[in-house]
């Protein structure tokens, strides 16, 4: 089975601790993000991982040759050049994400306990057959996905700004906040036709209103957006429900 791991980012939410390494190596309770995504990821029968890197990306081609990839391969999708952002980089990516069965996409800064077998499972037997099953939550955020009765995906809104995209018409959508987490059958990509540095969310928008994207909601499962410093002692207290072999 195939995923990529998110792991270009600046982290400039993280400083200092990403002055001198990239975000995806900050550690929790001694164990690289990255380590703990690709780890998570084999745990669940991932073994075909591509690897995204911008800044500072000598540090995680030596950490990953260090470590014999962990066992796994992994393909490195390199954007030295431009940093292309989640859409970008999924797009570039796809070469190497072909097929027909679905790809896990994840951000190497989040840590959730959701059992990836299940969210699989309820992707591949939704009726509705979805190009994209997004894990999302019932949180506090200033941005939120809107979806309609059927967990379909509608719209995108930011309350701080007032600002709202709609893909399809809906009366009263539901406010559900992405976790960066997501199922995508690769075709997916053939159908984009944005360009360059664009967020997956964009992706997800352009395509909404013709074909289904679904939510998957979290209700039981604990999560954590490892974006700052002082989130380490929290990210360090989940990790033995998100790596139960740590």
């Amino acid at each position: 089975m195939k995923a990529m791991i998110f792991a270009a980012g600046l982290g400039t939410r993280m400083q200092p601790l990403t002055l001198h390494k990239p975000k995806a190596l900050v550690e929790v309770a001694g164990i690289p993000l990255l380590e703990i995504a690709i780890r998570r990821l084999k745990w669940f029968g991932y073994t075909h991982i591509v690897v995204n890197v911008h800044y500072l990306p000598e540090q995680i081609l030596d950490f990953l040759a260090r470590n014999q990839n962990f066992g796994v391969q992994i393909i490195v999708s390199d954007e030295r050049d431009l940093l292309l952002d989640t859409g970008g980089g999924l797009l570039k990516a796809a070469p190497h994400l072909a097929g027909n069965e679905p790809v896990l996409v994840c951000n190497a800064d989040v840590l959730c306990t959701l059992n990836l077998h299940h969210f699989r499972q309820f992707h591949l037997q939704h009726q509705q057959q979805p190009l994209a099953t997004l894990a999302v939550q019932r949180r506090t955020s200033g941005r939120y996905l809107l979806f309609n009765r059927r967990g379909q995906l509608c719209g995108w809104e930011n309350t701080a700004s007032g600002q709202k995209r709609m893909a399809r018409p809906c009366r009263q959508p539901q406010q559900l906040a992405f976790c960066g987490i997501q199922l995508i059958q690769p075709q997916i990509l053939e159908l984009c036709t944005l360009k360059g540095v664009f967020s997956v969310i964009d992706l997800y928008l352009q395509i909404a209103g013709k074909h289904p994207i679904q939510a998957y909601l979290l209700t039981r499962d604990q999560w954590l957006d490892v974006g700052k410093p002082d989130v380490l002692p929290a990210a360090a207290a989940l990790l033995p429900r998100v790596l139960p072999h740590s």
